[in-house]
């Protein structure tokens, strides 16, 4: 009988992209609702993607199985 296989955290699999050179990619917080009272700039930024902390990796990495 074939052993039970692992499954990926299907909210994180929406969430976090691996990037080619391996780092995780993440969409920064704050820039879905309330903005009108947020300037141009900060809403630019918030649009911006940017990778996860090193501390964070091995976890994220658990939720999405890979390497």
């Amino acid at each position: 009988m074939a052993k039970v296989k692992m499954k990926t955290n299907r909210s994180a699999r929406k969430r976090f992209k691996i990037t080619a050179t391996g780092k995780i990619k993440r969409r920064k917080s704050g820039g879905a609702h309330y903005n009108t009272k947020k300037s141009s700039s900060r809403k630019r930024r918030l649009r911006q993607a940017t990778t996860v902390k090193a501390n964070m990796e091995d976890h994220i990495r658990g939720l999405l199985k890979e390497f």
